[in-house]
Order: structure tokens, then C-alpha cells, then sequence
């Protein structure tokens, strides 16, 4: 298609992490068994919540949406990854890409924000316990919930549509495993600034102020610890928190590293790398530490054995 000498692609080839057959097929196998250890562990936990009514609380309302965040997140980019580790040309088409972008950025801003949420509930259930159960009602938990996953989507349509409306001319591999948006702007045969502002802006509207809010939780949550008389008060507060904090870590960490200065980004590689991470590893790590971190997890998951095994 023509437009003021410019062209727009109607596919585009994924470089992927390597062009060696042997190690293809290794990460194929690496990438699939890891993806469906996140489906499963991730669906476990939802249906764990669901079934046991001692988990039926807002913290773990939330680490609900988290899952159902994580799997689809995974969901956006693994199944073709692993298609394009098989496939003589990787190539996936313009809608395709696009829908890619969308779904992986929205999810991941939503879930940028849902830390957030859940750092502000840890917030309110060390420092307020009191009026824990009046604050933190599921009038409030939905609208939150709700904000999040809004919030994410809107920002990722916003930035889906003004790449996607550059002209890409001739350019039409990505040296990505995906359709990452600082990889598909690279390809752009005009000016990016108004792009690169754009990322910028929304990098600190939801990566910097949630992660702000987040750090503001924990200082509050950390000075109400130390004030707290007993060893075993501060232990239990502490724990309540321990979980949401390494994931915290985890997630904005690297994400500040790659998305919050595009001009000095890192390397294509280390955005790989960092895309490996967040796609593959993040995703499977999260019921993990929800899990052997969490004592009311754990309770939930030796009950639930318990009746299966009665049941046998």
C-alpha cells in the first residue's frame, strides 16, 4: 500500500533468540513445558482460592486477577514462539503483530497496577487491621480490579495504534521473539520522537507511580512492623507481606531498566532476555512464590490433598 512514498508491511519475520536448529528445538522444549507448568500452576491457584472459603479475602481476590493476568500474558507470545522455534520462516502477519503488542502491553501495565493495588491492601492490613474488613469491602476490591485491568488496556491501545500508523517501508524484521514495542518502532523509516514521548509518558503513569505507590506501602507497612512489641507480631506481619514484595521486585525491576529511558535503552539482546523473563519465567514463578512463601497457601493446599486423597 502507497502513501506519500511510504509503505506499510503486511508481515513481519521474528529474528527469535537464535537461528541454530539444536537449539531451537532445545528451547522448544524448555519454552513448552515451562508454559504449561504456568498454565497449570496458575489455574490451581484460582481454583484453590475458589474452593477453599478461607481464601475468599481480598488479597487473594486479587491474586486472582494476578493469575488470569500471568496465563494470558504467557498466552500472548509463547504459542508463537514456539510455532516460529519449528517454522522455516517465522513470519507473522501485520493484524497478527498488532494484536500482539496489544495484549502483551496492556497485560503487562495492568499488572503493574495491580501490584500496586495489592501493596496499597497489605498497606491497610498491617497498619488499619481494624477497619481492614470496612476499607477493603468488595464494592472497593472490584473497582480497583476493575481500574487495573482499564487502565493497562487503554494505555496499550494508545500505544498499539500510533506505532502502527508508521510507515515501516522496506523494514520488516524484528529482532525480537516478539512484537515488542521498542523492537517494532526501531523498524520505522521516519522520526520517532513523538513515540519515544509517548512511551515515556506512559512509563510513568504506569510504571513509575504505581512502583511510587508501592514503595510508599512499604515504608508505612516497615515503620508499623518495627513499632510492633512482640517477635511474633512483627514475624506474621511480616509474612503477610514477604510474598507480594519478591514478586515487586521482580516485576518493576527490569521493566524501569528497559522501558522508562528508550533512547538509552539496553541491547537487543538484553531486551530479549529481559522479554524471556517476563513472558516465560514471571509467569510460572508467581504461584511458586505465592505458594511455598504463603502459610495460608500452603493450609489450603494440604486441605484440598487431604479430601482428594480421603476421597481415593
Amino acid at each position: 500500500m502507497e502513501i506519500d512514498n511510504q509503505t506499510w508491511a503486511r508481515e513481519f519475520v521474528l529474528l527469535g533468540l537464535s537461528s541454530d536448529w539444536d537449539i531451537q528445538v532445545s528451547l522448544f522444549v524448555l519454552f513448552l513445558i515451562t508454559y504449561m507448568v504456568t498454565v497449570l500452576g496458575n489455574f490451581l491457584i484460582i481454583l484453590l482460592i475458589r474452593l477453599d472459603s478461607r481464601l475468599h479475602t481480598p488479597m487473594y481476590f486479587f491474586l486472582t486477577n494476578l493469575s488470569l493476568v500471568d496465563v494470558s500474558y504467557a498466552t500472548s507470545i509463547i504459542p508463537e514462539m514456539l510455532a516460529h522455534l519449528l517454522a522455516a520462516h517465522k513470519a507473522i502477519p501485520f493484524v497478527s503483530c498488532a494484536a500482539q503488542l496489544f495484549f502483551s502491553l496492556g497485560l503487562g501495565g495492568i499488572e503493574f497496577v495491580l501490584l500496586a493495588v495489592m501493596a496499597y491492601d497489605h498497606y491497610v492490613a498491617v497498619c488499619d487491621p481494624l477497619r481492614y474488613s470496612v476499607i477493603m469491602h468488595g464494592g472497593l476490591c472490584t473497582r480497583l480490579a476493575i481500574t487495573s485491568w482499564v487502565s493497562g488496556s487503554m494505555n496499550s491501545l494508545m500505544q498499539t495504534v500510533i506505532t502502527f500508523q508508521l510507515p515501516m517501508c522496506t523494514n520488516k524484521y524484528i529482532d525480537h521473539i516478539s512484537c515488542e514495542l521498542l523492537a517494532v518502532i526501531r523498524l520505522a523509516c521516519v522520526d520517532i520522537s513523538s513515540n519515544e514521548i509517548a512511551i515515556m509518558v506512559s512509563s510513568i503513569v504506569l510504571l513509575m507511580t504505581p512502583f511510587c505507590l508501592v514503595l510508599l506501602s512499604y515504608i508505612q507497612i516497615i515503620s508499623t512492623i518495627l513499632k510492633i512489641q512482640s517477635t511474633e507480631g512483627r514475624k506474621k506481619a511480616f509474612h503477610t507481606c514477604v510474598s507480594h514484595l519478591t514478586v515487586v521486585v521482580l516485576c518493576y525491576g527490569m521493566t524501569i531498566f528497559t522501558y522508562i529511558q528508550p533512547r538509552s535503552s539496553p541491547s537487543v539482546l538484553q531486551e530479549k532476555l529481559i522479554s524471556v523473563f517476563y513472558a516465560i519465567l514471571m509467569p510460572v514463578l508467581n504461584p511458586m512464590i505465592y505458594s511455598v512463601r504463603n502459610k495460608e497457601v500452603k493450609g489450603a493446599w494440604q486441605k484440598l490433598l487431604g479430601q482428594l486423597s480421603g476421597l481415593i
